[in-house]
């Protein structure tokens, strides 16, 4: 009674949350709106046992990419009349698109029910072999066990892309601009060059 009540909850939420998204005419409301819906997606995740898309979820979704959205958009200096003239100027492809991707929804579903589509069931070849584990516990035993090549490599590859887009976007700072670090000339500045001792005498001030 308790996970039906939890997961009509969880889907009403979704529901609502998504259809704020696309509602809002504030584009920081429609991140914070999108926040939520992540955040009951991943409770509807826990209720079907797969705590680990949940954690997924709320961790990479919520904390970062759903983040970065929001930075992305406080940061941009957005027009809202002209964001709602480019609205109602797409406003007939937009339609299009949808009536498009509604149609073949209901040809994928009306196939399935026709028995025309066999979807895929699994074998049990990834299974580890230990009955009563968890969903983070068999996750973990394939990752770090059979596909740890596969693993390493996935990481090293993202790894290289941050690097790469750090070189991309880094750029030389211009000649005489203040507020960038020198470590080179910190780490080499001597004692006598940091500081230099005056003498004024009275009333003729100091030279600078």
């Amino acid at each position: 009674m308790i996970q039906t009540l939890a997961f009509y909850l969880f889907a009403g939420l979704v529901i609502a949350s998504a259809v704020m998204v696309i509602m809002s005419r504030n584009p920081v409301h429609s991140v914070l709106w999108l926040i939520l819906a992540f955040f009951n997606a991943a409770g509807l995740m826990v209720l079907v046992g797969a705590e680990f898309i949940a954690m997924l979820l709320v961790i990479v979704y919520v904390g970062a990419v759903a983040v970065l959205f929001l930075f992305v958009v406080m940061m941009l200096d957005i027009d809202l009349a002209e964001l709602r003239s480019s609205f109602i100027k797409n406003f007939p492809l937009g339609i299009a698109v949808a009536l498009i991707l509604l149609a073949e929804l209901f040809l994928g579903i009306g196939a399935y029910g026709a028995g025309g589509l066999e979807l895929g069931t699994p074998d049990g070849m990834a299974a580890t072999g230990r009955p009563g584990v968890s969903n983070i516990e068999a996750i973990g035993a394939l990752l770090y066990g059979r596909y740890i090549i596969l693993f390493e490599i996935a990481g090293i590859i993202l790894l290289v892309a941050m690097i790469g887009a750090i070189v991309l976007t880094h750029r030389e700072p211009r000649p005489g601009a203040r507020g960038r670090q020198d470590i080179g000339k910190q780490i080499s500045r001597r004692p006598e060059d940091a500081t230099i001792m005056k003498n004024p005498k009275y009333g003729k001030g100091v030279e600078l």
